[in-house]
């Protein structure tokens, strides 16, 4: 692993904490009535999907053990180029169906980083 890619991965896993604090025990009406909380969870997943695309660049092992690495990369790049066409009910069902996994991918290669 390079150097640098603990610090990405831990921006990752802390992004991943900020998202599931802030959408707990909120419901898709909560999210959709609060354009504070969609902008705050939107950054989140702009520094996840950029610190992702670091990775990528420079430690193509580490990235390809993510699954779906690409379209996390994908989905900030709609974040940041596309924020027009971004479905809110999109975001909430990534945060949903998908950020636990990344979270639990993130953390593992995070601790295993950590223990050597």
């Amino acid at each position: 692993m390079r150097p640098r890619t603990p610090r990405w991965l831990n921006d990752i896993v802390s992004e991943c904490a900020l998202i599931r604090s802030a959408t707990a025990g909120r419901s898709i009406e909560d999210y959709l009535g609060d354009p504070v909380l969609q902008h705050a969870v939107e950054r989140c997943f702009e520094i996840i999907g950029e610190a992702m695309l670091r990775i990528e660049r420079t430690d193509p092992g580490v990235a390809s053990r993510f699954t779906d690495h690409r379209k996390i990369t994908g989905f900030r790049n709609r974040l940041a180029h596309g924020y027009d066409d971004v479905k809110d009910d999109q975001v909430w069902l990534i945060i949903k169906e998908y950020l636990p996994t990344l979270d639990s991918e993130a953390r593992q290669l995070l601790d295993a980083a950590e223990e050597g």
